[in-house]
């Protein structure tokens, strides 16, 4: 395992072996808060992706076939050896993400909390009996693993994500190809460890390092390969939808949001403004749930404006490994740029910028960015209308509840939405009027294993944790039993 000297493992796993990459090629990880060189990580530019999938579907047969309750002793085995290392897992990530070290460790510890959950669900993968219309036969529908899984997982929560789609897959009996962020592997390269170590067999997991197209194409064009589960923007999402179709592979995409945070007049204003910045600021706004659009009634949208900006006022802003930062770098010069390019189009256009506003000039290097409140917003602006991922907060102002939904449903992205009042009506109007797959009411990050996670509209397909999280990994068989005469 990794030691606190910030060593890390950067090797990539392969049908049982820790491997260099195809002819000893590496890849450099960079640290977004200082450019620094975090290390070099194999690199697979050869057939690594196939041979992966080859060793996943000889595994196959004999993965599945074991209990339900032995695959869950490793899933279980792996998130407390998660535990144990939470302290060296996230310092890796805060080092080649770039987000504060308590948001990695909470996502470390989320992380073991979802393979414990699958362990723990896979053992209620029931299937059921269905009454006969003819008493001289039976029929039931069981539950049969999808088979080869490929996973393909971003950088923003390198942790979390893969294992909403490892440690299913596996609950359910289906082996696993995937592939991290190029940005973001020793994250799941330390995962991998704990899964190896809690004694999966050779074959169940790979893992690959490499260039996306190459991956991809070898878990379209491989008939091995009997599902895709891809978390990442829409575009790439449609792409992988319309590669599909050749053999008709099963998919999980969880995609793009751009969700709406709307505060009735009878919300607490200081507790709701704590709330939306930590909703909005975390992870410095790469987050695909975070809220991006927020609408506050106008009886108090100039005071709860006033609690917001105080509150980002005092934001911590630095390198994730010092002691009270909150908020750390952008993962990436592009995301710096694309933040800049959004609040000048929207200064452009009119908008007021209350706080922030641009890049930071207080580190030498690094991608920073000043968390950023606007106001005066509307329509046109890029800002309403691009998936953002920028540390950017815009407000608006409503009055009619009807005028709010219709507003917030305005998009083609339906991931999550945020609604804080305290009056039951109004949350039970939001909560089956707004069209997303995840409402928080009064809940700024309403994530957890147990419950469905994932989007409507061009925000994805299907869903990710709760029990449908495991569902998605089976096929139904129903069987019909004709019985001898006596």
């Amino acid at each position: 395992m990794a030691a606190a000297s910030q060593t890390f493992p950067t090797r990539m796993y392969i049908d049982g072996a820790w491997r260099e990459g195809t002819g000893g090629k590496t890849l450099s990880v960079i640290n977004p808060a200082d450019e620094s060189v975090v290390a070099e990580v194999a690199w697979a530019e050869g057939d690594e992706p196939r041979k992966a999938i080859e060793a996943a579907a000889r595994a196959f047969p004999a993965w599945k076939a074991i209990s339900a309750y032995d695959r869950a002793k490793v899933l279980k085995k792996t998130a407390e050896l998660i535990r144990e290392r939470a302290d060296v897992m996230a310092r890796a990530m805060t080092m080649e993400q770039g987000k504060p070290l308590p948001e990695a460790k909470a996502e470390t510890l989320a992380t073991a909390d979802t393979y414990e959950w699958f362990a723990e669900e896979g053992k209620r993968a029931y299937g059921r009996i269905i009454p006969p219309t003819n008493m001289m036969k039976r029929y039931y529908a069981i539950k049969h693993p999808v088979g080869v899984v490929g996973t393909i997982t971003p950088w923003n929560f390198p942790a979390a994500l893969a294992s909403r789609k490892i440690g299913a897959a596996l609950a359910a009996g289906c082996t696993v190809v995937s592939r991290p962020a190029e940005q973001t592997p020793i994250t799941l390269i330390l995962q991998f460890e704990c899964l190896v170590e809690a004694g999966l067999p050779p074959g169940v997991a790979n893992l690959v390092i490499g260039p996306p197209q190459p991956f991809a194409d070898a878990l379209f064009d491989h008939p091995a390969v009997r599902k895709v589960s891809f978390t990442g923007s829409t575009k790439v999402g449609k792409e992988l939808i319309r590669r599909s179709a050749d053999q008709v592979k099963r998919l999980s995409l969880e995609l793009g949001g751009h969700a709406p945070l709307i505060v009735f007049p009878d919300a607490d204003i200081e507790q709701v403004a704590q709330a939306a910045v930590l909703g909005k600021f975390r992870n410095n706004g790469q987050v695909c749930v975070s809220p991006s659009r927020f609408y506050v009634h106008d009886k108090i949208a100039k005071d709860f404006t006033e609690a917001a900006v105080e509150l980002t006022k005092k934001l911590k802003i630095g390198n994730g490994l010092e002691e009270g930062v909150q908020v750390g770098p952008m993962f990436a010069p592009q995301g710096l740029e694309k933040a800049q390019a959004l609040v000048d189009d929207a200064r452009g256009k009119g908008a007021k910028v209350c706080i922030g506003g641009g890049k930071s000039s207080r580190f030498e290097k690094g991608y920073w960015f000043e968390p950023t409140v606007l106001t005066g917003v509307d329509g046109s602006m890029k800002i309403l209308t691009e998936e953002p991922f920028a540390p950017v907060m815009p407000i608006l102002d409503f009055s009619k509840l009807d005028d709010v939904i219709a507003a917030a449903n305005a998009t083609p992205y339906g991931l999550a939405a945020y609604v804080f009042t305290n009056d039951l009506t109004v949350a039970t109007r939001m909560a089956e009027g707004l069209e997303a797959g995840i409402i928080g009411i009064n809940d700024p990050i309403p994530a957890t294993p147990q419950c469905p996670f994932g989007g409507m509209k061009e925000s994805g397909l299907g869903r990710e944790l709760g029990e449908e999280g495991l569902e998605a990994y089976f096929e139904t068989k129903y069987v019909a039993v004709g019985l001898r005469q006596s």
